[in-house]
Parts: C-alpha cells; sequence; structure tokens
C-alpha cells in the first residue's frame, strides 16, 4: 500500500504542541482526506488519536486536552492502493525497549516487499499492507543497537523510494527527506520552538516564520531552542514537478518557490508558445485558475469565469469508478451561460488524466452556447502513472498513455489542444531535467 499525504512535526516550549499540530494539519488537509492522526509525548509516555476522515471530524476538544506534550508529529492520509481502515492510519507506533517511536510517513518505498521479507525472516510480525509499517520495524530493529541519528541512517541506506517524514522518539521531533527530495518538507520557526511539515502554508497558519526546505537527504532534530542537522545520504535530486503543477497549495512556497508564481508563469507560456485566437479565457476551477492568470496577462485577453465549483465534492479523478466520476463533474462544476453564449472560449487546466473532466466541460459550454472551445494544459500528457507518491490512475486508464495529443482533441470535443513539454516546465522552475522526477509524463523514473 502506498500513500499520498501531508505530514508535520514540532518541539515546543509549551504542552500544547498537539494543538498546534491540529490547525496546521488543516492547512495540509488538500494532502490527504481519508484520515488524520496525531502522536504527542509529555515526558513519560506517547498519546496517540487517530482515526478516518477529515481533520474535523477526527478530532474533538476533549482530544486536546488528552494529547498532552511538548513534543507532537501529525499525519493526512489518502492511500493510492490499497484498503483504506483505521490500522493504516499514521501515525504509526512502536513501543521498543528503546522507548517509544511514531512515525508518519509521505511517499512510496520501491522496495517495501523486499524489506519486508527480510524482517519477516527474522520474526517480526505485520498487521497492515503498508510500507509505512515495513518502514517502522526497520528503524525500530536498528534503534536497538544504535543511537538515532546512525539507526536512521542505515534505515535510508536499506529503504529505496520517496519519504518525507517526521517522527517523535522519546520526545526528540525529527523530520527527514529522502536522498532525491521527491516529497517537499520545510522548517519553520516558532514561538518557544521549530516545526517541520509538509507545506509551508502550515507555518503560515502556525504565525512560524518559514526557514527553508529540509534538503534532500538531511535529518533535523527539531529543538525549542535550535535545529539540529545532519546530512546523512548522498543527495541526487528528483523533486516531482507534478507538485507545482498541481497536488501542492497554490499559497505554498517549495523548495524556495511559490507554487502560484510558478504556475502563473507557465500560464504566460502557454499563452506565448501554444496561444489560441478566443474571445476570452477560463479556468476549470480551481485547478487552472493561475495558469489562467498568467495567460490571460500574456495575451492581454479577457479572463472570466465560465463555470463554477461546487466545492462540497471530491476530487473526480480518486473517485473508485468511472460513472461516479461522470456524475460527480455534474455535481461539481455548473456553467456561467450569458459569459460563453456566443463566444470562442480558452479553456485551461492543470492536467488531462483520464479525460472525463474535460469532455464533458467542453460539451456542457457548447450546450450553453459556446461557439468553440480551445483547451490549453499546464502540464505534458500524462503517460503513465505516479509510482512515488500521487493518486493519479493505472496505466490502463490514463487517456494520453496510448494517445495522440490530436486523439485526445478529437476524444473530448476541443477545437485544439496543446500541451506545455517537460522542457517548459523545467526552464520555468530553473531546475534541470535531470534533477526533476517527470516519470508521469515520460515514462522514465529516478527509481526502479
Amino acid at each position: 500500500m502506498q500513500d499520498k499525504c501531508g505530514v508535520i512535526g514540532l518541539k515546543v516550549d509549551s504542552g500544547e504542541a498537539a494543538l498546534q499540530i491540529y490547525y496546521g494539519l488543516y492547512a495540509l488537509q488538500h494532502r490527504g482526506q481519508a484520515g488524520a492522526g496525531i502522536v504527542s509525548y509529555d515526558g513519560f509516555k506517547q498519546h496517540t488519536k487517530k482515526g478516518l476522515g477529515l481533520v474535523g471530524e477526527v478530532f474533538q476538544q476533549d482530544d486536546m486536552e488528552e494529547l498532552r506534550g511538548s513534543s507532537a508529529i501529525g499525519h493526512v492520509r489518502y492511500p493510492t492502493s490499497g484498503s483504506i481502515n483505521e490500522k493504516t492510519v499514521h501515525p504509526f507506533n512502536v513501543n521498543t525497549r528503546q522507548g517509544f517511536l511514531a512515525l508518519g510517513h509521505n511517499g512510496n518505498l520501491v522496495n517495501a516487499d523486499s524489506v519486508r521479507e527480510k524482517l519477516e525472516g527474522i520474526g517480526h510480525v505485520f498487521t497492515t499492507e503498508t510500507d509505512t509499517e515495513v518502514l517502522v520495524h526497520e528503524l525500530a530493529r536498528n534503534l536497538i543497537d544504535h543511537e538515532l541519528v546512525d539507526a536512521i541512517g542505515m534505515t535510508m541506506n536499506e529503504i529505496d523510494g520517496a519519504y518525507s517524514m517526521t517522527m517523535i522518539y522519546n520526545g526528540e521531533v525529527v523530520a527527514v527527506r529522502d536522498p532525491r527530495g521527491i516529497r517537499p518538507l520545510c522548517i519553520g520557526k516558532l514561538a518557544g520552538g521549530y516545526m517541520a511539515a509538509s507545506e509551508s502554508v502550515a507555518v503560515d497558519v502556525l504565525g512560524g516564520e518559514f526557514i527553508r526546505d529540509v534538503e534532500p537527504g538531511e535529518l533535523v532534530i527539531l529543538k525549542e531552542d535550535e535545529l539540529e542537522s545532519h546530512k546523512l545520504v548522498e543527495a541526487y535530486a528528483a523533486h516531482c514537478f507534478f507538485e507545482y503543477i498541481y497536488f501542492a497549495r497554490p499559497d505554498s512556497c517549495l523548495d524556495g518557490r511559490s507554487v502560484y508564481g510558478v504556475r502563473r508563469r507557465l500560464g504566460e507560456l502557454l499563452y506565448e508558445n501554444h496561444g489560441a485566437r478566443t474571445d476570452l479565457v477560463s479556468p476549470v476551477p480551481d485547478s487552472g485558475r493561475a495558469f489562467a492568470a498568467g495567460y490571460a496577462e500574456a495575451g492581454n485577453v479577457e479572463y472570466i469565469e465560465s463555470m463554477m465549483k461546487n466545492r462540497y465534492v471530491g476530487r473526480t479523478f480518486i473517485m473508485p469508478s468511472q460513472a461516479k466520476r461522470e456524475r460527480a463533474v455534474r455535481l461539481k462544476l455548473n456553467p456561467i451561460e450569458p459569459n460563453i453564449n456566443g463566444k470562442k472560449v480558452t479553456i485551461i487546466d492543470d492536467s488531462i488524466v483520464r479525460g472525463t473532466t474535460s469532455k464533458q466541460l467542453i460539451d456542457t459550454l457548447r450546450e450553453n452556447g459556446a461557439d468553440e472551445v480551445h483547451v490549453r494544459i499546464g502540464s505534458p500528457p500524462i503517460i503513465s502513472p505516479c509510482n512515488l507518491g500521487i493518486n493519479m490512475a493505472s496505466r490502463d486508464e490514463l487517456m494520453a498513455s496510448e494517445k495522440t495529443v490530436e486523439d485526445i482533441r478529437e476524444a473530448i470535443g476541443a477545437d485544439s489542444l496543446e500541451f506545455l513539454t517537460v522542457e517548459e516546465i523545467s526552464e520555468v522552475l530553473d531546475i534541470p531535467l535531470e534533477d526533476l522526477c517527470t516519470g508521469c509524463v515520460t515514462g522514465n523514473y529516478p527509481v526502479s
């Protein structure tokens, strides 16, 4: 089982660490809606609360009073494969002879099966199919004879894949990022302590000061008055470009870059290199807004909303069946007929995955009077599933896996269709292609 998630951890000089984690998890809710959990440490023992559902559904006020301590970590979860039940909700806890360990993980381990087989061979018993439980068992094994930093270093040399983690070990709060820096992780300064989180929006919500991103291959121990850093493994960056395109909140900063600024500049490039002559440009809400704003400015094209979003409908591409996804599109987006009737329209979105949303939107725009509908996409065609922590689809469900751009245009019913290229993404991010993970759009992954 693999996860796309959000992690957070902090160490403060008060006993309300869990309450701050709770607020921070709200800021990371977009990274996972299936479960949430908090583990705190009060100097004597760990306290745990986790369950299925959204942050506001899992935690009550009484829980904050029971989650005592100045050290805490938290997690929001959406599984990209496998079953969803309370046993699989993070953080994972292990009580060892050496003390208390809890860990939350964002990403996928690609060699989890082989590590699990090795651990089972020496007597470890697993209760879930998650790669995170494998990670916790391997770390707990290394802690038997080694200090924390060395044990984590040994674990990092044993596992492979994408992982950003926060953990508590006997009250010490630790943040770790994999050598490729595939999933994001940053550090913030709080009044009376420090924190780490998947995205900088969690730092903002807590009134903290963004310090920097955790470097690939780095371990950071959060203390009340300082940060302790260890570079444990050699880094060879492969940052996930899709975090900038879709997954991260636009008000976050990832690896020193404003997500909103990146999306807006990509929209400008969409017009400069792929522009269409139309009366107006309109975003697919909310994912296309920043791209469309940049596109409109670069082309001096009128920016106007052509559809409104029902915010109480979930993401269409993670719904379990095609029929449910199609119904969700109708529930989710409603056209504004006066804005499009008799107009040539360019609609902007971040990506096309299965094509369900795109086809139905175009059909709906035409039914409401649009003369032409041109589509521009702020990423390349997605031809392969993500195996490193973002739920997309299996290869046979991806529209672009076996179709050309012209085939896709015909299938969704657009008058024209163009995508950005990986080279254009690299240009805007100012990151060399060899330092990006582009597996979902090239089929070439940074791990086996």
